[in-house]
C-alpha cells in the first residue's frame, strides 16, 4: 500500500491542487524533489479518495450568473482558417478570420484577412460596426499588440490607434486577461463552427470575394441557425428583436484609419515610418518621435507636440527647410532666388546673373550663388560696382568680380591696352598682369644666380597709372 507514503506529503498536495497544478505535474515534482516512489495512478486514487473537496474546488468554473444586456458587449478575436492559394499571384497565404460576436444575441461578423497588422485590425472593426448598424458599449478583444500594448487586469495599456477608434465610436475597450480564453467564450466557441461551416472545401478567386462570401454566410447561414444558448432561437432573430436598437449610433463622420509607430531620427534628419523615410527638423537628430500615418498624410510628434506633416509617400519625402540653411544653400537658392536676390543688389548684379544663366542655368548656378554671396563680405554697393566693371570689360565671371573686390579696384577706371588681354588681366588682379608681361618659366629647372640676374626684368612700376602710361 503506497498511500501512507503519499500521505506524508498531504499539505504539499493540497497546496498544489489549490493552485490548479495538474496531478501529473504534482506527481513529477514529488518524485524528483521529494523522492516519492508511488505511481501516478496511486496518487490519483489518493486525491480522489482523501481530498475530494480540494479536487472539486479547483475544478469549479464560474459562469457569469447575470444575463447579458442587449448592446452592451461584443467579444473579438482572430482565428486561423487555413492556407489559400491565390489564383492571381500563384502564392499561398495564411488566412485568419477576424470575428466579432455580440454577447447577447450571438450574432456575429466574420472578415477573413491576410495580415494581422494595425490597418487590418482597425478596418475590420469599422466594417463590423457598419455590418451591425451600430456600436456595442464595450469591446472585449484578445491581447494582440494591434489592440493592447500591455495586458494588465487593472491597468491595460491600449494601443494608440485602437484608442483613437474607440474614442471616435464612443465605446470602451476592456481586454480579456492574457491566457484566459474563458473571458470571451462567446467568440472562442465560434471558431470551429466557422472553419467547418464556411471555410472548408471552398475556393475563392480573390480576398475581396472571400470577404463577401463570409458576410453572406453570416446573414444566410450563421444568423438564422437555431442556437441552443438562446433556447433554440436564432441569433439574427434575437438581434433584430432586441439588440439592434440597443447599439450605439454610428458617428456621422467616417473614421480615418491611422496607424502609430515610433522611430529614432537619424543623422540624415529622416525617420522611418513603415517602409518610407520622412524628414524632421534637424534639431531632433537622435531623438525618438511618434508617427501617425493615414492613407494621405504622415504626422510626426515629439513629446506629444506636432513637429512635421508630410504627404504620404511610398519611398522618401524630404523638406529642405528641415536642414540647417548652410547645408542646403545650393538646393534652396534656385535660379529664381538668384534673380530675386540680384534685384536687391542692383541692375549690374541682375545683368551678371542673366549672363551666367544664358546657357545651362543649372550648370552656372553655383557661380551665380558665389557672386551674390560676395555681398555678405563686401557689401551690396561694392558688389554692384565690381559687377559693372566686369561687364564693361566683357568678363562677368565669379573669379573676375572676386578679384576686383579683393584688390579694391571696383571704383578705379579700367585700363586701356592693346587688345582685350590687358583689360582681362587687370580685372583678375596685378599678379595676372605681371604674368602676362613677364612670362614665368614653365619647368621646375633651377636657374643659377648669374642667369637670373642677367634675365631680370627692369623695375616694374608699383602703381596702375604707371603701367597704363
Amino acid at each position: 500500500m503506497t498511500w501512507p507514503a503519499i500521505a506524508e506529503h498531504r499539505d504539499y498536495i493540497v497546496g498544489m491542487v489549490g493552485a490548479r497544478v495538474t496531478v501529473t505535474t504534482i506527481h513529477q515534482r514529488l518524485r524528483d524533489e521529494r523522492g516519492l516512489t508511488a505511481s501516478l495512478a496511486s496518487l490519483r486514487r489518493y486525491i480522489a479518495a482523501n481530498l475530494p473537496e480540494e479536487a472539486h474546488r479547483a475544478a469549479v468554473t464560474v459562469v457569469n450568473p447575470y444575463p447579458t444586456i442587449p448592446g452592451e458587449v461584443a467579444q473579438i478575436d482572430y482565428g486561423r482558417l487555413g492556407m489559400w492559394l491565390s489564383p492571381r499571384t500563384g502564392r499561398r497565404h495564411r488566412v485568419e478570420a477576424f470575428v466579432m460576436v455580440l454577447a447577447h444575441s450571438r450574432h456575429m461578423f466574420v472578415r477573413p484577412v491576410l495580415s494581422l497588422d494595425q490597418q487590418a485590425w482597425t478596418a475590420s472593426h469599422v466594417a463590423a460596426f457598419e455590418f451591425f448598424g451600430g456600436v456595442p458599449g464595450r469591446l472585449v478583444p484578445d491581447n494582440l499588440k494591434t489592440g493592447v500594448e500591455r495586458p494588465d487586469l487593472y491597468d491595460p495599456k491600449i494601443n494608440r490607434s485602437y484608442g483613437e477608434l474607440a474614442a471616435h465610436y464612443g465605446t470602451l475597450v476592456d481586454p480579456a486577461r492574457a491566457g484566459r480564453p474563458k473571458d470571451k467564450p462567446r467568440v472562442e466557441r465560434q471558431m470551429p463552427y466557422i472553419r467547418d461551416s464556411w471555410w472548408r472545401g471552398r475556393e475563392f478567386a480573390s480576398l475581396e470575394a472571400m470577404q463577401a462570401s463570409a458576410l453572406e454566410w453570416c446573414v444566410r447561414v450563421a444568423g438564422p441557425r437555431a442556437h441552443r444558448g438562446l433556447d433554440g432561437a436564432s441569433p439574427l432573430a434575437v438581434f433584430e428583436a432586441s439588440e439592434h436598437e440597443a447599439l450605439g449610433l454610428l458617428p456621422r463622420e467616417p473614421f480615418t484609419l491611422a496607424t502609430w509607430s515610433r522611430g529614432k531620427v537619424g543623422p540624415d534628419i529622416h525617420v522611418k515610418v513603415g517602409r518610407a523615410l520622412y524628414s524632421v527638423p534637424w534639431r531632433l537628430i537622435g531623438q525618438s518621435v511618434d508617427a501617425r500615418s493615414t492613407a494621405t498624410t504622415v504626422q510626426i510628434f515629439h513629446h506629444g507636440e506636432l513637429v512635421k506633416t508630410h504627404p504620404r509617400h511610398p519611398r522618401k519625402r524630404t523638406d529642405l527647410s528641415d536642414y540647417p540653411p548652410e547645408k542646403v544653400a545650393f538646393h534652396v537658392r534656385t535660379p529664381a532666388w538668384c534673380r530675386e536676390r540680384a534685384e536687391q543688389v542692383g541692375p549690374a548684379a541682375v545683368e551678371v546673373v542673366e549672363v551666367l544663366f544664358e546657357v545651362n542655368a543649372l550648370y552656372r548656378l553655383r557661380s551665380a550663388q558665389g557672386v551674390l554671396r560676395l555681398a555678405d563680405t563686401y557689401g551690396a554697393a561694392r558688389l554692384e560696382a565690381a559687377g559693372r566693371k566686369a561687364i564693361d570689360a566683357g568678363d562677368p565671371s565669379y573669379r573676375t568680380i572676386k578679384g576686383i573686390l579683393a584688390a579694391g579696384l571696383e571704383r578705379d577706371p579700367a585700363p586701356e591696352g592693346p587688345g582685350d588681354g590687358g583689360a582681362a588681366a587687370f580685372l583678375r588682379g596685378p599678379a595676372q598682369l605681371f604674368a602676362d608681361v613677364i612670362p614665368l618659366p614653365t619647368t621646375n629647372t633651377t636657374l643659377e644666380t648669374d642667369t637670373i640676374a642677367a634675365t631680370a626684368p627692369p623695375e616694374i612700376p608699383t602703381t596702375t597709372t604707371d603701367v597704363a602710361s
